[in-house]
C-alpha cells in the first residue's frame, strides 16, 4: 500500500456482468455457487480481473461478486468520484440485491474500503479481509495526521493529467515493477492503468491520501483478517499501532513478495483466506 505514494456435489457456474446502468458506480462479475457470499474490491486503477485466481479457489463454495470501480480499467468514470460514495454504493448494492452477510474481501484501496464499508455498515458484513492496507496511509509518515475538510487535489490532477501517453506508461511500469514480483503481472497492471481515467485516478489518490479509519474502524464488529507484505515487519509497531482499535483483528505478513500478496505469494494467501472464510 505505502508504495501506492505516487466438492462433493457438480460446481454450478454463474457469470454475470452488472452494468453500471443500474446506478452504481461500479460494474460487477458474478461466478460460483454456494453459501457465504464473498465481494471482492480491488486497489488502486486496478481491475476486479485482479481477483481471478482468487475467485478460482473460493467458487466452488461461494458466490463470489469481484466489482470493477467506476473510472479504472476501462469502466466509465463518474463526474465526481468519491470513494465514500463508493462505500455507501456498494452498501445499497449489497441490500437491494439481498446479498446475505458477504465477506469483503479488499486489496489496497479496497482494503481501505472493506473498513470503512464494515465500520458504517456493521450489520451488513459477516467478515472482511484487508489485503496490504492501512487505515490511514500518510500516519505512516506523519503519525500525528489530521484529515483536511476540503483538500486541494488540483496538484494530484495536474500530474496525473498533464502527462504524455508515454510517459505515463514508463512512470506505470517503473511504479509497477516495484509492487509486484511475479513480473509476468506487471504488463495487464500498467494496462489497467492505461485504461483508467486520470482524473478519477487523481481524485481518488487525493481522498485516499485525506483518509483516516483508525478511529473509525473501532466500530467494526465482525472478525477481520489483515494481510500484509514482508517490508512492513520492519514497522509493526507502526503498522499494528494503527490497527489497535480494530479489535481482535488477525495480523499476518508474508514472507515474500511486494504489495500485490495474492500474486506473489499464492500458496500463503489462498490458505490464510481459506482458514478464515471457513
Amino acid at each position: 500500500m505505502k508504495k501506492i505514494l505516487f466438492i462433493a456435489f457438480p460446481l454450478i457456474v454463474i457469470f454475470n456482468l452488472v452494468e453500471a446502468s443500474e446506478n452504481y458506480p461500479f460494474t460487477v462479475k458474478e461466478s460460483g455457487n454456494g453459501k457465504a457470499p464473498i465481494i471482492l474490491i480491488p486497489g488502486f486503477a486496478c481491475s476486479g480481473d485482479v481477483w481471478n485466481e482468487t475467485v478460482e479457489q473460493l467458487k466452488a463454495n461461494h458466490e463470489c461478486y469481484a466489482l470493477n470501480m467506476a473510472g479504472f480499467a476501462g469502466v466509465t468514470a463518474e463526474t465526481n468520484p468519491d470513494i465514500q460514495n463508493w462505500v455507501k454504493q456498494i452498501a445499497r448494492y449489497i441490500e437491494e440485491k439481498k446479498i446475505d452477510h458477504p465477506i469483503i474481501i479488499g486489496h489496497s484501496l479496497g482494503g481501505v474500503i472493506a473498513q470503512w464499508l464494515a465500520a458504517d455498515y456493521p450489520q451488513l458484513i459477516s467478515k472482511i479481509v484487508v489485503v496490504d492496507a492501512l487505515p490511514c496511509l500518510p500516519a505512516l509518515s506523519n503519525p500525528a495526521f489530521e484529515t483536511a475538510v476540503q483538500p486541494d487535489c488540483s496538484r494530484f490532477i495536474n500530474s496525473f493529467t498533464a502527462m504524455a501517453a508515454d510517459q505515463f506508461y514508463q512512470m506505470q511500469r517503473v511504479t509497477m515493477a516495484s509492487m509486484v514480483a511475479d513480473t509476468s503481472k506487471i504488463e495487464p497492471i500498467v494496462q489497467w492503468s492505461m485504461h483508467s481515467d486520470r482524473n478519477t485516478m487523481a481524485l481518488v489518490y487525493c481522498q485516499l491520501l485525506n483518509t483516516d479509519l483508525r478511529n473509525k474502524i473501532s466500530a467494526v464488529k465482525c472478525p477481520a483478517l489483515v494481510l500484509l507484505e514482508p517490508s512492513f515487519n520492519a514497522i509493526q509497531s507502526s503498522v499494528e499501532g494503527q490497527y489497535k482499535n480494530l479489535k481482535g483483528a488477525q495480523l499476518h505478513y508474508a514472507a515474500k513478495g511486494l504489495h500485490f500478496i495474492m500474486y506473489d505469494e499464492k500458496t500463503w494467501f489462498f490458505e490464510q483466506l481459506k482458514n478464515f472464510i471457513q
